[in-house]
């Protein structure tokens, strides 16, 4: 039988289901604190976004500590424990390859916060007023 043809569309949606499918594995065990660890264990943690490679052999997990407390903390946990989290990870979703992990923090609610305080600037609120004005 012929492989169906894909194209950059349906490969990237598939990606994306995969790593939505991995952000839920591994909230799921750092919800139910299945990970013997003291540091995820005090910390709740939230699993922002997972990015598949287009293999399926490497994934790059973006999280945050709740009020990101002890961030360089939880993330070292996190990488000591990889192993068990790819194992997990694997089994849970009969996945041929163990997808490799990396845990990185996730940046983008301070990108946000910086945003929304230049957004805030009143010298800026003044050029956002003049513009909506001359329509």
């Amino acid at each position: 039988m012929a492989r169906p043809n894909t194209t950059p569309e349906t490969r990237s949606v598939r990606l994306l289901k995969v790593g939505e499918q991995v952000r839920h594995v591994l909230s799921e065990l750092l919800t139910r604190q299945e990970v013997h660890d003291e540091v995820l264990i005090a910390h709740s943690v939230s699993v922002t976004e997972v990015r598949m490679s287009p293999d399926l052999r490497h994934a790059t997990v973006y999280v945050k500590p709740l009020l990101g407390s002890d961030e360089e903390a939880v993330v070292k946990a996190l990488r000591t424990n990889t192993a068990f989290f790819q194992r997990e990870v694997a089994q849970r979703l009969k996945l041929r390859f163990a997808a490799k992990l990396k845990f990185m923090p996730d940046e983008s609610f301070d990108v946000a916060g910086h945003i929304e305080q230049l957004l805030s600037d009143p010298r800026v609120a003044r050029d956002l007023e003049h513009d909506e004005g001359d329509d």
